[in-house]
């Protein structure tokens, strides 16, 4: 299943992108390098277990074993203190990425209850691309049955484009339904 974006992309993408942006080489083309998901679990002050509980889900829905995340800076308002566990993240890439990637396309999004496509706001300047997702329950792997509380998670696309519209584009390429596109 992974090795079907892989080839999509050399075969399709590549030669799609460089024509429509005047590439002098393929080496120019963006590809994305790695798929980051974060994942902040606020209640965890007061429960430990919880974070426990994210780093098994996002490890589950990844593919790939997830960390922990601690606290950088103590915030006395929130009863928070440096180094005290509040989240989980994982980063993908190679065939792992291109098989969540695939996974997230084809099952998962469009399992969003309402879903009109994804925003197109969230490029950050330099051609990186975040998502956010406010349930795990769309990933098939998350058994609705066995979760304590709904909550979200940060996907972002690190490519290699230099421009927020490389990224869209090879973005969209991948199959990423974007909404609200600006014609």
């Amino acid at each position: 299943m992974a090795a079907r974006l892989k080839d999509k992309y050399t075969k399709e993408i590549v030669p799609a992108l460089k024509e429509k942006f005047q590439y002098k080489s393929i080496m120019q083309v963006p590809k994305i390098t790695k798929i980051s998901i974060n994942r902040g679990i606020g209640n965890a002050v007061a429960d430990k277990k919880l974070v426990d509980i994210g780093v098994d889900e996002l490890t589950i829905i990844a593919g790939q074993k997830a960390v922990q995340t601690k606290a950088k800076n103590s915030i006395s308002n929130f009863k928070l203190r440096e180094g005290m566990p509040i989240g989980a993240r994982v980063t993908l890439r190679g065939e792992r990425m291109y098989e969540f990637l695939d996974r997230l396309v084809t099952i998962a999004l469009p399992r969003v209850r309402d879903f009109k496509g994804i925003n197109d706001k969230g490029f950050d300047g330099r051609g990186n691309y975040t998502l956010g997702v406010k349930e795990q329950i769309i990933f098939p792997e998350i058994s609705i049955d066995k979760i304590k509380s709904i909550a979200g998670m940060d996907i972002t696309f690190v490519t290699t484009a230099s421009t927020d519209e490389e990224s869209l584009e090879l973005l969209k390429a991948f199959g990423l339904p974007f909404a609200n596109l600006k014609k």
